[in-house]
C-alpha cells in the first residue's frame, strides 16, 4: 500500500484569511507527485490494486452495509467468484459488460470481479428506461448486461416497446432486500425475459483466486469503466475511464485527505455516477480505508450512520448538505450535531452560505472539519479543488504555469467565445466569466491532461476546441462557466446552453422535451431550467402550448412524466401558454422564460408546481410552493 505526505488544508484563525499562493502550490505539487505514480504503459490495473490491498490488509473492513461488514479479503473472494462466473459465460478480456444495480455489496463484487477478468464495466443508471436505456446498452457495445432485480421492472417495460434490447443477454441478479410481494411480481414479469445463467454460474464458481494471466495484456492506459455523463444536448454519452485515471484519482485524493486504514468513508451517492465510483472508492482503496455504503441517501439516517460507524470522510453534493441543514432546523431545533468524527468533506455544489452554516452546526467537537470543494466532471482532463478551506470557492490556481486548466471569455448573450482580431480565444481576467477548458496533453508516460473521450468518436470531437491560443493546440471544453478573483480562487457560475443540473444530475432539455412531446393534446413543449431560491442548480420547467380545444390535464401530465422520466428530470413547474415563444426560424426561445421563471406576475399564465406527495401538479400558490419546500420566485436570481 502506497502512502503519501498529508495535504491537510491550512486553517488560519480567520476562516477567510488568505493562504499564500506558495502554500497552496506546495499542496498542489504533492498532488502532482501522486498523479505521476501510475505509468501509462504499466501492466497494473484496478484489479491488481484490490488484490494487493487484500493481501496486505486481509480481514480489515472494506465495506459496511446495513450493519454487515465485508473485509478486504472477503470482497476479493467474492470478486474472484464473479470473475470465474463471467468467464464461464464466455466473457473475456477486452469485452464490455454493463451492470444495472443500486448501491449494495453486489455492485462492488460484480464490478471488481469483471475487472479481474479484464472486462470493461459499463455503469447503467438504475433509474432510466425506454430510449435512454436502449441507447445506453447500444452505445457501450456491451456483450451482456447484469441486471439487479431492483432494476428489472424498468428493463421489462423497455423490452415491451423496444424488443431489440433482448439482442443483448440480460442476466438477472436477485435482490434479497426486495419486499416479498414485489419480488414475486417482478418474478412473474421477468419470466422469459432474463436469464439466470449468471447466478447459476456464480453458485457453481470456483473459490480459488482468479488467474491474473487472463488480463496480463492490459495496460494502465486501457479502459476499465464506461460512465455515462449528460452532454449539452441529446442522450447521455459513455465516458471512457482508464485504469490509470481511476487509480490516479485515488492516489491524488489519498494524499489530499491523508486517508489511511483508520478512516471510514461514507458513500450515499449512486455508484453508477463517477463521484462515488471513482473519488470515494478509489481513494478508500488507495488508503486501505473502509466504506460505509447506503443504498440511497437518507436525511434521517445520516448522522446516526456517521456516529455508529465512526465515519471520518464524507462525500457530498450541495443539495445533500442543504437537506441536512434544513432537517436539523426542523427536527433538532437547529442545535446541530458535534458528537462525531467527520474530519473531511469531499464534493461540489456547496454554496458559501450553506458552507458557513455547515461548519457552525456540524464541526466535530473533538477537532476541525476540512471542506474540499471541487470542480470537474467524469470525462474531464482537468479539475479544480479548494485545498485552503476558503469558503465559497471551488478551487484555486496559484500558478498558471503549473496547470493545464484555462478559463476563456464567453459571451452569454451570443453564446459564443470571445476572440481577438487574429481569431484567438481570450483568457479571462479576474472577475470575468468564461468557460473552463483543459489543455489536452499526450505524454508517453504520464496520463495527466489526457482526454479519454467517449465511446462515440463524434461526441469526443465535439468536446474539443482546436487552435485556441496557438495553431495546433487542443483543449477539452467543460460547458461550465466560472470566474476567479484577484487571489486566484475560482467560483462556479452556471452551465452553458440548454443543460442544467438538478439533484446532482445533468438534465438535457432536448431529451426531456422529446420524452414528453407525446403527451396527449400538446402542441409544443419547451423545457428549461429556472433557479429556485436556496436550492443548488436549476429546477426543470415546462412551457406548454396545448392544441386547440385541448385543456391541460395536470394529473395526466404527472402520471405521464413519472412513467417516462427519472424523478430528477421531471419538470418541477409547468406554465400553460397560449403561444410558443419562437424565433423566425422556428427555434424555441428560453431566455425570457427563464427570467420570468415561475413568477405569477411576470408570467400571467396558469402555473403549476409538481407535488410528489399528492402525486399531481398543483396550481401554483404560496401554500403549494411551501408544501413542496420551494420559496417564491426571485427575479434577481436570474
Amino acid at each position: 500500500m502506497t502512502t503519501h505526505n498529508s495535504l491537510q488544508p491550512d486553517r488560519p484563525a480567520d476562516p477567510q484569511a488568505l493562504v499564500s499562493r506558495e502554500q497552496t502550490q506546495a499542496k498542489m505539487d504533492l498532488r502532482a507527485q501522486a498523479a505521476a505514480l501510475i505509468k501509462l504503459y504499466a501492466h497494473y490495473t484496478l484489479a491488481d490494486r484490490l488484490e494487493a490491498q487484500s493481501a496486505e490488509l486481509g480481514e480489515r473492513t472494506l465495506l459496511i452495509y446495513e450493519g454487515r461488514r465485508f473485509s478486504y479479503a472477503e470482497v476479493n473472494r467474492q470478486a474472484d467468484r464473479v470473475a470465474h462466473a463471467a468467464a464461464a459465460l464466455g466473457l473475456k478480456c477486452g469485452d464490455v459488460c454493463a451492470i444495472a444495480l443500486e448501491n449494495r455489496p453486489a455492485f462492488f463484487f460484480t464490478w471488481f470481479g469483471l475487472t479481474k477478468l479484464g472486462v470493461t464495466v459499463a455503469f447503467i443508471n438504475s433509474q432510466i428506461q425506454g430510449v435512454p436505456l436502449v441507447h445506453a446498452i447500444k452505445t457501450t457495445d456491451a456483450k451482456a448486461v447484469i441486471v439487479g432485480e431492483e432494476c428489472s421492472e424498468l428493463f421489462a417495460r423497455t423490452l415491451s416497446s423496444h424488443p431489440e434490447l433482448a439482442q443483448t443477454p440480460l442476466y438477472l441478479l436477485p435482490d434479497a432486500e426486495l419486499p416479498t410481494e414485489r419480488s414475486n411480481t417482478l418474478g412473474q414479469l421477468s419470466a422469459g425475459i432474463f436469464s439466470d445463467g449468471f447466478i447459476q454460474a456464480f453458485e457453481n464458481a470456483a473459490t480459488t483466486s482468479f488467474p491474473t494471466a487472463l488480463r496480463e495484456s492490459l495496460k494502465a492506459e486501457d479502459p476499465t469503466l464506461l460512465i455515462f455523463t449528460s452532454g449539452t444536448t441529446g442522450l447521455p454519452k459513455a465516458a471512457i475511464y482508464s485504469h490509470m485515471r481511476w487509480l490516479t484519482s485515488g492516489d491524488v485524493m489519498q494524499v489530499t485527505v491523508n486517508a489511511g486504514p483508520d478512516d471510514v468513508f461514507y458513500c450515499c451517492l449512486p455508484l453508477y455516477h463517477g463521484a462515488a465510483a471513482t473519488s470515494v472508492t478509489s481513494t478508500a482503496l488507495a488508503g486501505g480505508s473502509a466504506i460505509v455504503l447506503r443504498r440511497k441517501f437518507s436525511v434521517r439516517r445520516f448522522w446516526s450512520d456517521v456516529i455508529e460507524y465512526g465515519v471520518t470522510v464524507v462525500q457530498y453534493i450541495g443539495e445533500i448538505c442543504r437537506y441536512l441543514l434544513n432537517y436539523d432546523d426542523a427536527v433538532n431545533d437547529a442545535k446541530g450535531n458535534h458528537q462525531h468524527q467527520v474530519r473531511a468533506m469531499l464534493g461540489a455544489g456547496l454554496t458559501a452560505a450553506s458552507w458557513q452554516r455547515w461548519l457552525e452546526k456540524f464541526s466535530p467537537e473533538s477537532g476541525t472539519m476540512d471542506i474540499f470543494e471541487g470542480w470537474g466532471s467524469t470525462e474531464a482532463n482537468t479539475n479544480l479543488i479548494n485545498l485552503d478551506n476558503y469558503i465559497g470557492s471551488c478551487g484555486r490556481v496559484p500558478d498558471w504555469n503549473k496547470t493545464n486548466f484555462r478559463l476563456v471569455r464567453f459571451d452569454t448573450e451570443t453564446q459564443q467565445h470571445v476572440r481577438d482580431n487574429a481569431g484567438n480565444y481570450l483568457a479571462c481576467q479576474p472577475g470575468e466569466v468564461g468557460e473552463g477548458l483543459g489543455m489536452i496533453i499526450q505524454h508517453p508516460e504520464f496520463g495527466g491532461g489526457r482526454f479519454e473521450g467517449y465511446t462515440s468518436a463524434a461526441a469526443t470531437e465535439q468536446k474539443i476546441l482546436r487552435d485556441v491560443f496557438v495553431n495546433g493546440d487542443a483543449y477539452w471544453r467543460s460547458g461550465d462557466l466560472l470566474r476567479f478573483d484577484a487571489d486566484g480562487y475560482f467560483y462556479f457560475v452556471d452551465r452553458i446552453g440548454d443543460t442544467f443540473r438538478w439533484k446532482s444530475e445533468n438534465v438535457s432539455t432536448q431529451e426531456v422535451a422529446a420524452e414528453l412531446a407525446d403527451f396527449s393534446g400538446i402542441e409544443t413543449i419547451n423545457i428549461y431550467g429556472v433557479q429556485v431560491p436556496e436550492h443548488e442548480g436549476r429546477a426543470g420547467m415546462a412551457a406548454i402550448v396545448m392544441q386547440p380545444g385541448q385543456a391541460f390535464d395536470a394529473q395526466g401530465f404527472y402520471d405521464f412524466s413519472a412513467a417516462c422520466l427519472p424523478g430528477y428530470a421531471c419538470p418541477q413547474f409547468v406554465r400553460v401558454s397560449d403561444n410558443a415563444d419562437m424565433t423566425s426560424t422556428f427555434k424555441l426561445r428560453k431566455v425570457d422564460l427563464q427570467k420570468q421563471g415561475y413568477d405569477p406576475v411576470a408570467c400571467n399564465e396558469p402555473l403549476f408546481v409538481r407535488d410528489d406527495k399528492t402525486g399531481t401538479y398543483q396550481p401554483l400558490s404560496d401554500a403549494a410552493l411551501a408544501a413542496v419546500g420551494f420559496l417564491p420566485f426571485d427575479s434577481h436570481t436570474e
